[in-house]
C-alpha cells in the first residue's frame, strides 16, 4: 500500500529542486535518506523532511509492519512549478527589471516492494 506526502509553495526554483529529486527517484528509502543527508544542496534538506513524512504516513496506514521488512522505495516523485512572486529591481535610466521569485510543489509517493496477499 502506498503513502503520499506533498510539499507546496516551497521557495526554491523548480529547476534546482529537480536536481535533488532526480538523485532519489526509484531508490530504496534507506539509500535515498543517505543520499539526501550527504547532498550539498539546500533543497536536499526539504526533500529529506518530505521523505520522512511519507515514511510516517506509510507507517500509519500499515500498522504492525516494519519499514525494513516492507522494502519501501520511492515509487513516484515529481516537481511542479508553483506560484511566482514578481518584483521590480531599479535599473538605469528610470527603467525597472522584473525579478521572478519562483516556488515549487513536490509530490512524493512511497510504496512497498512486497506484494501483500488479497483477502476476499
Amino acid at each position: 500500500m502506498e503513502a503520499i506526502a506533498k510539499l507546496n509553495n516551497c521557495p526554491t526554483s523548480p529547476r534546482k529542486m529537480r536536481l535533488v529529486v532526480d538523485l532519489i527517484r526509484g531508490e530504496r528509502v534507506e539509500k535515498a535518506l543517505y543520499i539526501l543527508k550527504y547532498t550539498n544542496k539546500e533543497a536536499a534538506g526539504k526533500v529529506e523532511k518530505l521523505l520522512l513524512s511519507a515514511i510516517k504516513n506509510w507507517e500509519v496506514k500499515n500498522e504492525g509492519q516494519s519499514t525494513e521488512d516492507a522494502q519501501l522505495y520511492v515509487k513516484y516523485i515529481s516537481v511542479d512549478g508553483g506560484r511566482q512572486l514578481k518584483r521590480l529591481r531599479p535599473a538605469p535610466q528610470g527603467r525597472g527589471y522584473r525579478i521572478r521569485k519562483r516556488s515549487n510543489h513536490v509530490t512524493l509517493v512511497v510504496d512497498s516492494k512486497i506484494v501483500e496477499p488479497q483477502t476476499n
